[in-house]
């Protein structure tokens, strides 16, 4: 079939997470067909209809007219690598870019353009998650790629008493230097004026958006090499953790932490061990502005495929952590008891032999089991991560940056443990398991007919109870894109 290709996106979710998260169920693609050489190895087919529309999300009338214009030579491309961000325990939203490709340019550096961020809202159904765009583009090419990284929903400042019943979206973008940071209410977040950005000189948000290129390291949020990560409060630590790959392509895992003994500056809010000196809560983003983050540190170096370094690594707190969602997400009428989800994973890691929750974690990243763009096979990989015990002295958080004995790590003991994240076309199945949760027969590996790009995320919603007979079901979506 003819085909635009690197246009298209797919979204996938584990059906049955407890026994085996490996087995996902595809969305946005036609059918599944057969690895050429050996007639076994299982892949997405791209195929017309889909691409009509963009897949799982669909392109706005311009964009979809420029494709077929331009009949794959030039195209725009939807290219989500963040997770989502629940606003409620059944919806999400999520930034993702769009990207222009031009498959030859006169100048390879033109390769790839960014126009901007657009705004995706995920809701659950009885068919699966439905993804719905919010207008063109919300940021311009031109500006910091706000939520590309990550973004957080909590509280209001404390400076503003008054909008309690109100909700802040904090939003890290990718720059070369570091990551910057920008502050948006809710109820404004297509609307990039009303956006204030972090001056990390004067500590406080201002009207005035750093630039692009800032390499004054005094002026970016947080300075360092940043490509695919994410940031999430940990109930075990008590504070946020910043799970990441950098741009050093040696496939390795860096972990930081919010050092609640490390304030920045002198508000009396937010002392050292947090709010008012009592912690802090997961809707306490505020912190994130108040509080210095840990040195980078190695958490778990991914084994490689033969076609070379790892990417797209991210972590999956909602797994082995009853606490994924907020408190303040649930609706006003539930009891303070009932203001957990369920717990998932549990073939792998029991919750009553866990040791709390998120004291383990579970992390994907994408290998390259065969490099190149014109035949290029890649695969999503899992592994649970299990850092150590909180130290005594700690309160319930982490120690201070300079107590480097006592910072999380990996116990390869009981961590080493990897699976593979094996794709299906609707209703079928492709893999049964074999005797153990992390066991799974087949490979999942998918031939691109060119390049496959995965970025793997979770997402949870209540709402599938009543199609799934599950609890709060966790969604590992795969997003694929081809060219040629």
């Amino acid at each position: 079939k003819k085909q635009l290709s690197f246009v298209s996106n797919t979204a996938a979710y584990a059906k049955d997470p407890d026994k085996n998260v490996s087995i996902l169920q595809d969305f946005g693609v036609e059918a599944v067909g057969k690895e050429k050489k050996s007639g076994i190895t299982d892949y997405a087919i791209l195929a017309d209809k889909t691409v009509g529309t963009g897949g799982w999300i669909a392109f706005s009338d311009d964009e979809l007219y420029f494709n077929k214009e331009r009949k794959g030579r030039e195209r725009v491309a939807i290219w989500p690598g963040t997770s989502p961000t629940p606003y409620s325990t059944s919806q999400a939203f999520m930034f993702s870019p769009l990207v222009y490709v031009d498959s030859k340019p006169k100048n390879p550096s033109k390769r790839y353009q960014a126009r901007g961020m657009t705004l995706i809202s995920i809701s659950a159904s009885s068919k699966g998650p439905i993804a719905t765009r919010h207008g063109d583009l919300i940021i311009s090419g031109n500006e910091i790629a706000y939520g590309g990284f990550t973004s957080l929903l909590g509280y209001t400042s404390t400076a503003n008493p008054q909008d309690l019943d109100k909700r802040d979206v904090y939003l890290l973008g990718i720059t070369d230097d570091g990551l910057q940071l920008a502050r948006a209410r809710q109820e404004v977040l297509t609307d990039f004026s009303k956006y204030r950005f972090w001056d990390p000189v004067e500590l406080k948000f201002i009207d005035r958006p750093p630039k692009v290129d800032e390499r004054d390291y005094k002026k970016i949020y947080l300075p360092g090499s940043f490509t695919y990560g994410s940031i999430f409060y940990s109930p075990y630590f008590n504070t946020f953790i910043m799970v990441y790959f950098n741009k050093f392509v040696d496939s390795t895992f860096r972990i930081r932490f919010l050092d609640l003994n490390n304030p920045v500056g002198q508000d009396p809010i937010w002392p050292k061990q947090g709010k008012h000196g009592s912690g802090i809560a997961p809707e306490d983003i505020e912190a994130l502005v108040k509080y210095g983050w840990s040195p980078e540190q190695e958490l778990y170096k991914s084994p490689q495929g033969k076609g070379g370094f790892n990417y797209a690594g991210m972590a999956h707190p909602e797994y082995f952590n009853r606490q994924y969602f907020a408190p303040s997400l649930y609706s006003s009428g539930t009891s303070a008891d009932r203001r957990r989800n369920q717990w998932y994973g549990s073939a792998t890691v029991p919750e009553e032999e866990a040791g709390g929750d998120g004291k383990h974690l579970l992390i994907s990243w994408t290998s390259q089991l065969k490099g190149g763009f014109d035949s290029g096979v890649y695969q999503v990989r899992l592994a649970k991560v299990e850092f150590d015990a909180v130290p005594e002295n700690s309160g319930g958080n982490f120690p201070s940056a300079a107590a480097s004995s006592s910072m999380p790590s990996l116990s390869l003991a009981s961590s080493a443990l990897i699976l593979t994240a094996t794709m299906s076309a609707p209703s079928t199945s492709l893999i049964k398991p074999s005797g153990t949760a992390l066991t799974s027969t087949g490979s999942a590996s998918r031939n691109a007919q060119g390049w496959w790009i995965f970025d793997a995320w979770f997402w949870l919603s209540e709402r599938w109870t009543l199609y799934f007979c599950l609890l709060l079901l966790p969604v590992l979506c795969v997003w694929g894109y081809t060219f040629r």
